[in-house]
């Protein structure tokens, strides 16, 4: 499964897609989301792992339509998530991003497993090898909604849904046929096609998105290629859900621009460090040009639902995911190769009862199957330098297989009209087999020692532990309440648990200042409360919220790993979409989080209270959208990221920055759509990420003002 270039198949695709016809008219499908949307009973799916009325959760949720969905054709999934309350999504480069969700901007070792992605409530990735990237390899652009939930949700999920939970939803088959072709700068191309067919009692619809993008800096272009295929099959009281997902990279990265190489033949700047990231001539430049990321994935999931009677239904998820990735550590010295793969069998059950009118069960056993292994090997030759000896060879080369078993429950009880409570608790049995096929210990692969500046034995970097077999034991739970004022209002709280069983690169990716064993799971408690409203004109959801987490790890700014953090999360979020009249609409989303240190370390400059690292305690994202008549309509988006600090120790700052996105669409006729977007409106020069490792502020620039264009066609 090797990644390669796609964009000799795109005319073929093209061609393919075109021969078909027939289907709704544009105006038709823009009246029906319209219509859903302004409906008071929105159903959400995410939050207990069944179907639920909105107004009636016991805890925050956001919803990404398919209305915002189509509007924004997302290429990076930082164009589309970003709209979410409390949610920022950093680009790095090409297809590479960082998220957030009730959060700092989780980097390194600690940022794997912080979140968890979902598609169809199955994880993409095994829970014990997430990847910091993990969202690229989601079909959002052509997602049915997505589905988010801030903080922990490890009582429905289990491992990883640490901050947050994303959740995207398939499209149901139907007799749809469109094909959609987006220009942009730097020879940017996408294309994507959706064919579906209703026959009877089966569905069968596939989609796919194709991406050739020669990137904004130098030798950093990437293709990128996505298909799910869906079929469903409705006998009676059984229904089955068949997915197929699977995405290819071929990505050219280019890393950080660093103030450490000014003046070096990468490039020469006469800003300062800290505004290093105003100079487009140097964000332009490329000092990792031997920098790569191949990558693919394949999914396989089946649903079974049951209607058992018409208090019970049942239903059963086997799947099967395979992934397979290589890249260059261009953001560490040593620049190493990792080449880590795994593939996975699994199964996920629920059982619904209503034992009476107001009290219902939830429950069932998730169980899972992985095989891995991670290889890390450094090109260039052995360095030695800030006490640490990295070596030319392989640094790590290992295999591991996982099981995880767990059993949970769900109850849901509504006391009185108004009142409801719900309570969830679940049980995770995590299991490492871990087999080390090189040297153990701080040597090199071969056995032999490292050497330091005056050519005497000395630890490796690496260390590499002893075969082991490690279990971790989790219990999760989750108490919430809602009470509706009325038919629109509720208030709601819970109070919440969540959990991150190590990563396996946590385990057995050590240096030498750690020792083998001594990393526990990651845990956080969360309460909030907040209020929401659900009308035909007006949706919005306030919550405020605490969290404080233990075992975080990470790793610092001078590149040793920490493996005992403690941390507080505290903020207020606030999401409102409100019809002003008819034709406008307004849609507001803003967070305020202080997210501190809660230990001292003073080797990694962390002191107690201070502001974690790249974690901003303003947030926002407003957008005004008009339909001047049926056929046209404009949306203006401002997006506030506010300032943060880019190191523990509190000593560096970004100052933030504003930016606008203007996007307009129009129907030419009943099927043929044109739309496009304007990017950073007003040509802000900012960085789309700020660090400060190593001794160097690093950056990677914001692109300048961009058009996008396109056409949409329906058959």
């Amino acid at each position: 499964m090797n990644p390669q270039s796609y964009r000799s198949i795109l005319p073929y695709v093209a061609l393919s897609l075109t021969s078909f016809s027939a289907l709704s008219t544009a105006q038709d499908n823009q009246k029906s989301a319209i219509k859903a949307a302004e409906k008071t009973e929105v159903i959400v799916v995410t939050g207990s792992r069944q179907q639920s009325q909105l107004l009636n959760l016991t805890g925050n949720i956001n919803t990404i339509s398919s209305a915002d969905i189509d509007a924004v054709s997302a290429v990076h999934p930082s164009d589309l998530l970003n709209r979410a309350t409390g949610v920022h999504i950093q680009t790095n480069n090409g297809m590479e991003s960082l998220p957030s969700l009730r959060s700092p901007v989780l980097t390194g070792p600690g940022a794997a497993g912080a979140f968890l992605f979902l598609e169809d409530g199955v994880a993409t990735r095994a829970a014990g090898f997430a990847n910091n990237n993990g969202l690229s390899e989601l079909n959002l652009a052509q997602a049915a909604a997505v589905e988010i939930i801030r903080g922990p949700a490890s009582a429905a999920y289990g491992s990883n849904a640490v901050h947050g939970v994303i959740n995207v939803l398939t499209k149901t088959p139907s007799d749809e046929k469109e094909l959609s072709f987006l220009a942009g700068p730097n020879a940017r191309f996408q294309l994507q096609g959706t064919l579906g067919r209703e026959t009877g009692q089966h569905g069968v619809s596939a989609n796919f998105q194709a991406i050739d993008d020669g990137g904004y800096r130098d030798d950093s272009g990437f293709n990128s290629f996505k298909v799910n295929g869906r079929h469903n099959y409705e006998n009676g009281a059984d229904v089955f859900s068949t997915l197929i997902s699977g995405f290819v990279l071929d990505q050219d990265t280019a890393g950080f621009i660093s103030s450490g190489d000014n003046g070096s033949d990468c490039y020469s700047s006469d800003y300062d460090d800290a505004t290093l990231y105003k100079d487009r001539e140097a964000m332009e430049k490329n000092c990792n040009d031997d920098a790569y990321r191949k990558w693919s994935s394949l999914r396989i999931t089946t649903r079974w639902q049951r209607t058992l009677n018409q208090d019970e239904q049942l239903s059963i998820t086997p799947y099967f995911r395979v992934n397979e990735m290589e890249f260059r550590q261009h953001y560490l010295p040593s620049k190493a190769i990792e080449e880590n793969d795994h593939y996975s069998v699994g199964v996920a059950s629920n059982y619904h009862w209503q034992v009476e009118p107001n009290l219902a069960l939830v429950m069932g056993v998730d169980a899972e199957w992985t095989e891995g292994a991670l290889t890390q090997t450094q090109q260039k030759a052995d360095t030695f330098s800030y006490g640490k000896a990295r070596q030319q060879g392989v640094h790590y080369d290992y295999e591991v297989e996982a099981l995880v078993i767990a059993p949970y429950l769900q109850a849901d009880w509504q006391a009185t009209d108004q009142l409801l409570f719900t309570g969830s608790i679940r049980y995770d049995a995590s299991e490492y087999r871990y087999n080390n096929l090189i040297a153990d210990g701080t040597l090199k692969a071969d056995g032999s020692a490292c050497v330091n500046s005056s050519d005497e034995a000395t630890p490796c970097l690496y260390l590499r532990p002893a075969d082991s077999n490690d279990r971790y034991n989790n219990a999760s739970a989750k108490l919430g309440f809602n009470y509706q004022l009325d038919s629109e209002i509720a208030l709601f709280g819970a109070w919440s648990q969540g959990f991150r069983a190590p990563q396996t690169t946590d385990l057995y990716r050590l240096q030498k200042q750690q020792v083998a064993g001594e990393i526990d799971s990651e845990e956080i408690n969360s309460v909030e409360f907040g209020v929401r409203g659900v009308s035909d004109k007006l949706h919005y959801e306030a919550v405020i919220y605490a969290m404080t987490k233990k075992n975080f790890f990470f790793r610092d700014a001078k590149g040793l790993n920490v493996t005992d953090g403690e941390t507080s999360h505290q903020g207020l979020e606030l999401g409102v979409n409100y019809d002003l009249i008819s034709n406008i609409n307004l849609a507001i989303n803003y967070s305020y989080g202080k997210h501190e240190y809660e230990f001292d370390r003073l080797t990694s400059g962390v002191v107690k209270g201070n502001d974690i690292d790249t974690a901003p305690q303003h947030q926002a994202n407003a957008r005004l959208s008009w339909l001047p008549t049926a056929d046209i309509k404009l949306e203006l988006e401002w997006l506030h990221m506010g300032d943060y600090y880019l190191d523990p120790a509190n000593e560096h700052k970004y100052d933030g920055h504003e930016l606008l996105q203007l996007r307009g669409a129009i129907n030419l006729n009943t099927k043929v759509k044109l739309f496009a977007r304007i990017e950073n409106l007003t040509d802000e020069k900012y960085a789309s990420r700020a660090d400060f490792a190593f001794g160097s502020y690093r950056y990677f620039g914001g692109q300048p003002r961009a058009l996008h264009a396109g056409i949409n066609v329906k058959f």
